[in-house]
């Protein structure tokens, strides 16, 4: 299996950090495994946490009236969780895995620290993770539109 840094150099969204920033950045991340059905994350909860998936795919939830609604499902070298990086830390999805998951996991109260410390890391985070939202957004704007496009108006 690789090392914490190879996944993170070999995952997109970190393409434009440097190998000092990312050897930072693996020592803070540690190996999980979540079974079928494990929830990562709470919709409403604290942003304690942010994933990289190493293998497996979770499903980004929310609740609607008919149930819970997945809004777009992730795999091997996506993100998980982007609260974490915006106050109030507060997580916006539910995250549950589908299948056995393997993930890398990151604190976030730590990695704020770090990110303050380090500005030039914090930034090429958030332009990172402002890619992630942006790509979020588009897919919940998708889920929006195939459950309510097919609404007439009266």
């Amino acid at each position: 299996m690789q090392s914490i840094e190879q996944t993170l150099a070999a995952t997109r969204m970190f393409r434009n950090l440097t190998r000092e920033q990312l050897a930072a950045l693996a020592r803070l991340g540690e190996e999980v495994e979540y079974a079928d059905g494990s929830r990562l994350m709470i919709e409403g909860e604290p942003a304690d946490w942010f994933f990289v998936i190493r293998e497996g795919f979770v499903a980004l939830q929310t609740d609607a009236p008919s149930g819970a609604i997945t809004i777009e499902t992730l795999h091997n070298g996506d993100s998980v969780g982007w609260s974490w990086l915006f106050e109030p830390y507060l997580t916006h999805f539910d995250a549950r895995s589908r299948g056995a998951t393997q993930a890398i996991r990151f604190d976030a109260a730590t990695l704020r620290v770090r990110c303050a410390e380090d500005r030039e890391l914090g930034y090429e985070l958030m332009r990172s993770f402002a890619s992630v939202i942006v790509e979020r957004l588009q897919a919940t704007r998708l889920q929006l539109l195939d459950v309510y496009g097919r609404a007439t108006v009266s």
